[in-house]
């Protein structure tokens, strides 16, 4: 395995989750239209990030929220739990190979 400490590997990891985030929201919103529905993968690529709106913005902001704000709710989202997700992950395996 690498040698990169932990949090650089999570903190990679979840730039690059939000990223993917980002561009198949931005696509999701953009074709929502032309292909008749939502982007194939939407809800795999944004499961982290829509888990998140449902069990944590939710309950705190019960009223429609705009658009940029729910985006950026989604990202944060997206960001802390591909983060605990990586540590947790790459900490077991470090612990197994030790």
């Amino acid at each position: 395995m690498s040698r990169l400490k932990t949090t650089t590997i999570a903190l990679y990891y979840s730039l690059a989750a939000v990223l993917i985030g980002l561009i198949t929201f931005t696509l999701n919103w953009n074709l929502y239209d032309l292909i008749g529905g939502p982007l194939p993968g939407y809800k795999i690529l944004l499961f982290p990030g829509n888990l998140s709106l449902i069990y944590v913005w939710h309950p705190i902001f019960t009223e429609e929220v705009a658009l940029l704000p729910k985006l950026g709710m989604i990202l944060l989202g997206q960001f802390i739990l591909v983060y605990v997700a990586v540590v947790s992950i790459v900490g077991i395996v470090r612990k197994i190979n030790s």
